[in-house]
């Protein structure tokens, strides 16, 4: 039996992962879902293939992000948080990486502009990736700090920036493409500036006193991650790139869209993941670190399963409300990426074992697995009269495997529960109900609402156990 210190600590921890999620999904939920709202006047100012153009072009600069950066970003992150690193020379070391890779990219950029498509869109790209590192530079540290608030805060202030310029650019000045992506670089710029002055960030940097041990330990975990992230990217993005050039912009731009809605779930657990990374780390020393995964895991999967349902069971209604009518067959492509962004979801808190243990070489040895699945699966099934939906059938086969492989793989590490049999159960479920509404079968409706609801009771139950447990505390 635990003595009442002891569940008051136990109850102090979930306190904390709860309280860090509230206030990260009250800045970046709720912002975050008013840009969602903004589809509409996407699918109505970008035609399909100006859609393809804008999100290649941003996915492009996704790809340079990492390598810019070298991955210091998340070393920021995880070094910060170490007692035995001082915060002004690990915050000193990431900007200085960063200007050093700028002025790299600054150098290449010459050889980008090469390329036809992206000739044009160079400098566009250019500001983009730059903005976009030192914004995640200063986000991350706060973050780390334990600002949670002001991490919240900041992508408030980001989002309602990149809205008010959305209008402006597309509805006001019709600028198109270029209007799109300029209004995410500005917003960046403004956050980055805000986070460095008025919050006083800058008074972290200290050029003249960075230490050549820390700076060779951050690089050494970063580093690794620098293909970690790119192999991501090709298993998220390289489908899009393929669809474009098998099949068309055109169906590249219903492809492109229909990722907007499986988007959700991305940014649902993103939210959690970020407080859950945080309290990862502050209780990887703690005696019961092994039952606290279990538990967080059991609930965590349960969340996403059934966000997941729901959203598979309106698929066809989504685009008509927020999607113009010549973007409506995007709804074929939603079922199964969604199904994939489940798992991408639960790939990524497996990751997070590596990340408490410091084993970045094994997200890059899984990743590389993903992406290779990924393009093989892609070249099979695109050309197959699947189409499009097969570049979603190898984002969720990639996905599955990796998930599969880190949860052997993490619990040498940290053995927590998986509660493999609800797993398998709403793995099915979610299956049965994904093949039933894009074949259409005899009913298909009845199908969706069984499914739905058979989720939503396998899985509320231990939510509602550890919601009412720390309320009682």
């Amino acid at each position: 039996m635990q003595s009442p210190s002891n569940n008051t600590k136990e109850s102090k921890k979930y306190k904390k992962l709860i309280s860090n999620t509230a206030i990260l999904g009250i800045g970046t939920f709720g912002s975050k879902l008013l840009v969602f709202l903004l589809m509409p006047l996407y699918t109505h100012y970008l035609s399909t293939a100006q859609y393809s153009d804008a999100d290649l072009i941003t996915q492009t600069a996704n790809l340079l992000l990492p390598l810019v950066s070298a991955g210091v970003c998340e070393a920021v992150f995880r070094f910060t948080l170490d007692d035995a690193y001082e915060k002004r020379d690990v915050f000193s070391s990431g900007l200085v990486t960063i200007l050093l890779g700028s002025v790299v990219l600054a150098l290449a950029s010459p050889f980008l502009s090469l390329i036809s498509y992206f000739g044009k869109y160079t400098w566009l790209i250019y500001l983009y990736v730059i903005s976009s590192c030192i914004h995640s530079l200063c986000a991350q540290f706060v973050r780390a700090e334990g600002k949670s608030v002001l991490f919240a805060g900041q992508g408030i202030i980001g989002t309602a920036v990149t809205i008010a310029l959305n209008v402006l650019f597309l509805v006001v000045y019709d600028m198109g493409v270029i209007g799109y992506v300029l209004s995410v670089v500005i917003s960046d710029i403004v956050t980055s500036i805000l986070l460095l002055f008025p919050c006083k960030v800058y008074k972290n940097i200290s050029l003249s006193l960075i230490n050549k041990n820390t700076v060779k330990k951050m690089l050494k975990f970063s580093i690794p991650l620098i293909p970690t992230t790119v192999f991501w990217w090709i298993t998220n993005v390289a489908d899009r790139y393929m669809v474009n050039s098998m099949i068309g912009s055109e169906i590249n731009g219903l492809y492109a869209a229909a990722y907007k809605i499986p988007s959700l779930l991305i940014l649902l657990s993103g939210i959690f993941i970020e407080a859950w990374q945080f309290s990862a780390l502050t209780e990887r020393k703690n005696p019961d670190a092994v039952n606290f995964f279990g538990v967080v895991f059991e609930s965590f999967q349960g969340v996403m399963f059934m966000a997941a349902t729901v959203m598979i069971s309106f698929s066809q209604i989504i685009p008509m409300i927020l999607f113009a009518p010549s973007y409506y067959e995007a709804w074929r492509y939603m079922p199964i990426l969604i199904s994939a962004t489940v798992f991408s979801s639960l790939v990524t808190f497996m990751g997070s074992v590596y990340l408490v243990n410091k084993k970045s070489i094994l997200s890059f040895i899984t990743a590389f697995i993903g992406a290779l699945v990924n393009v093989v699966l892609n070249l099979i099934l695109i050309p197959t009269p699947l189409g499009a939906n097969g570049a979603a059938v190898a984002t969720f086969a990639s996905y599955f495997i990796v998930f599969i492989i880190r949860a052997i793989n993490s619990r040498n590490h940290i053995p927590f529960d998986l509660h493999t049999v609800k797993l398998v159960i709403n793995t099915a479920i979610v299956t049965a109900q994904t093949v039933f509404i894009l074949f259409e079968f005899p009913l298909w409706q009845a199908v969706q609402i069984l499914a739905s609801v058979i989720i939503l009771v396998i899985n509320m139950s231990p939510i509602l156990k550890g919601v009412k447990r720390i309320l009682k505390r």
